[in-house]
């Protein structure tokens, strides 16, 4: 995983990921028929990692803003720490655009995201008792825009990244709702 987040999907062979790891390169060809199998059984397993991060948050949040808060925490944390990982899931997101053997697994990481974000976001509404005003994959676009260009900032170096990101995100989550005077 750390060689496929340093390097990304086009610069990594099998073999650059058994030179860098505890493997040879004949036990990963055991395993794993090729890079692509490789790539997306490893960024399947970070992600449905990442998809219960925000479980307890939503559990836990007895407030609209706490949950707001909580989320954006958790973006932010989750940014700073592994941001390379992030990275290479953008990779090998955009790869699928181009290499069929990629989409049906990024469709499916996709889509469990996409349902995370929807429980925060839902469970948002709830507390605040506001309607939301967004459906589930335009809620999700809108997170996931905000991330990946926070990472982008991030890994650029721009001091503002993390903080812009966490107000960016507590601001939008408050957008996705009807405001209580405009329900009537």
């Amino acid at each position: 995983m750390q060689t496929l987040s340093e390097l990304g999907y086009a610069r990594t062979s099998l073999r650059e990921i058994a030179q860098n790891s505890e493997f040879s390169h004949g036990v990963l060809h055991y395993y794993f028929t090729d890079k692509v199998d490789l790539i997306t059984y490893c960024v399947r397993q970070y992600k449905a990692r990442c998809v219960l991060r925000y479980d307890q948050t939503v559990a836990t949040a007895r407030t609209a803003e706490a949950l707001a808060q909580g989320f954006a925490d958790g973006l932010v944390a989750t940014l700073r720490d592994e941001a390379f990982m992030h990275r290479l899931w953008y990779d090998l997101r955009s790869q699928a655009l181009f290499e069929e053997s990629f989409r049906a697994d990024v469709l499916a990481i996709d889509e469990s995201l996409e349902r995370m974000i929807w429980r925060i976001v839902s469970r948002f509404g709830e507390l605040g008792g506001t309607p939301l005003t967004v459906t589930s994959p335009v809620a999700y676009a809108m997170v996931d825009g905000l991330f990946q260009q926070a990472l982008l900032r991030y890994l650029s170096g721009s001091e503002n990244a993390l903080p812009d990101l966490r107000e960016h995100v507590v601001h939008l989550l408050s957008g996705l709702t009807q405001p209580a005077s405009s329900q009537a």
